[in-house]
């Protein structure tokens, strides 16, 4: 822990990409800090402030500060963040966002902070550099063997599209594991790294020029999980990568009373409803929501889903198979709609969640609750969520996919079989490993420690020399 003179304490700036998924674990962050004593000013644009003021638990110390985001032709009026615009809009949001250059530099130039923490800004090291005595953190909010896979690789389009599946999921020399990996018919989710974001930028460009130029790299991980890939990462890109541990935002006490819910929960035996939910970002096709619902109707038991309406539907319920309704009435809600997960998955009627593995529900699945975990993921970053819980930690089951990188409802209902049943050896297996890690991330004073161990990392980068 540091002291707690004045002098000891730091002044921050937190930079985040315009998405809640960046958003808000830069202010979990930011709280942490705080906490502490340490002076956070934090960007973000104007329509995330009401959001984000809610997770402000140290006001006098975390200092919102608005930033205009600036139009640019084919972004709708007023989008400001990812959740404003249709997913093949972002690179228009990357480009307003790094127009944003002369008002950060002015800031930054009349502030003086200590550090910056940042991601997408690949531009913030250089700027920092320029205006003199400011280190800059590159804080990821996504699973480091991410970066392991993605960019510690050869950044040639051409290479790229001339190899085959085999050759783009081979994992780069020296990569500290062999289970988690890409699958071959995963690979061409690899061409996000190409795909432009913002203008004459792209992905890879972005965040490999992030990585290479700043002065340290911090991991919202800790090393007892995945320790190999961050020692990985200092190799390859030279420079010291910190841990802030998993960084679990501190639990409010949520009601259930809406929609039904806790009258709902309640009708069902301890352990035998399953949750699912998805995150506000993932919209599935509809022949897979359709697998999804059947999936869970042929396991019999009861279940939650929370989800958005399918691709090319208004609503959720358009899309139900036909008499599926009627069928499962009695024990199968579907929700489209916020719900506090947290709180659900604590309900002791709650006994398996399948999740879509975000980085944010894997360390609340890991840390906060007991249930079983059945894994489903999409996007790469989750995917390779996936594989360290499944493969290394041994936590959960992911849901098999076919050559088309697509389930279906006897793989889904096959996997959740696998955990639910009173007998099965994998099902006790995953429990027992889940409980392990659940009593190690929440022993006392085991996110506490790794807060202040960064802390005192970050003070030792202010005395070395850039």
């Amino acid at each position: 822990m540091t002291d707690s003179t004045e002098e000891s304490k730091l002044k921050i700036v937190m930079f985040p990409w315009l998405a809640f998924g960046h958003l808000i674990p830069y202010m979990n962050l930011s709280n942490e800090l705080a906490k502490r004593g340490h002076k956070i000013s934090f960007l973000l644009p104007k329509n995330a402030e009401i959001r984000l003021q809610k997770l402000n638990l140290y006001p006098n110390l975390i200092k919102l500060h608005k930033l205009t985001i600036p139009h640019v032709d084919g972004l709708p009026y007023g989008a400001e963040t990812t959740a404003d615009v249709h997913r093949s809009l972002e690179s228009l949001l990357a480009t307003a966002f790094d127009e944003l250059y002369d008002e950060i530099k002015s800031f930054l130039q009349n502030l003086k902070p200590h550090f910056v923490f940042f991601n997408f800004a690949y531009w913030i090291p250089d700027l920092a550099r320029e205006i003199g005595g400011i280190k800059t953190l590159f804080y990821t909010v996504f699973c480091p063997a991410v970066a392991c896979i993605s960019f510690i690789r050869s950044p040639d389009k051409a290479i790229f599209m001339a190899s085959t599946a085999a050759e783009l999921v081979k994992p780069p020399p020296g990569y500290p594991s062999t289970t988690v990996v890409l699958h071959e018919c995963e690979a061409k989710l690899l061409s996000f790294l190409f795909h432009e974001y913002g203008k004459g930028v792209t992905m890879y460009e972005r965040l490999k020029t992030g990585l290479t130029r700043c002065n340290a790299i911090a991991m919202k991980s800790c090393r007892e999980i995945e320790g190999a890939f961050c020692d990985y990462i200092a190799t390859q890109f030279e420079k010291p990568v910190l841990y802030t541990g998993p960084v679990i935002s501190e639990s409010k006490k949520e009601p259930l009373e809406e929609h039904g819910l806790s009258n709902w929960l309640e009708k069902f035996k301890p352990g035998s409803v399953v949750f699912c939910a998805f995150g506000s970002q993932l919209i599935l096709k509809k022949e897979q929501f359709q697998e999804l619902v059947l999936g869970f109707e042929l396991t019999e038991l009861p279940f939650l889903l929370v989800v958005k309406p399918p691709q090319g539907t208004n609503s959720v319920e358009e899309a139900l198979p036909e008499g599926f309704k009627q069928r499962v009435q009695e024990k199968g809600l579907i929700l489209d709609c916020w719900v506090p997960q947290l709180e659900i998955l604590r309900h002791k009627s709650v006994g398996c969640f399948v999740t879509h593995c975000g980085y944010g529900s894997m360390w609340e699945s890991l840390a906060l609750c007991d249930c079983q975990l059945v894994l489903l993921p999409r996007p790469i970053d989750h995917i390779f969520n996936a594989r360290l819980m499944e493969k290394e930690l041994k936590v959960g089951v992911e849901v098999e996919k076919d050559e088309n990188d697509l389930f279906t409802k006897e793989n889904l209902c096959k996997a959740l079989k696998c955990v639910m049943d009173k007998d099965s050896q994998i099902g006790c297996l995953v429990k027992e490993n889940h409980k392990k890690w659940k009593e190690l991330l929440s022993s006392p004073g085991f996110m506490s420690n790794y807060i202040d161990n960064f802390i005192q990392d970050l003070h030792e980068l202010l005395v070395e020399k850039t």
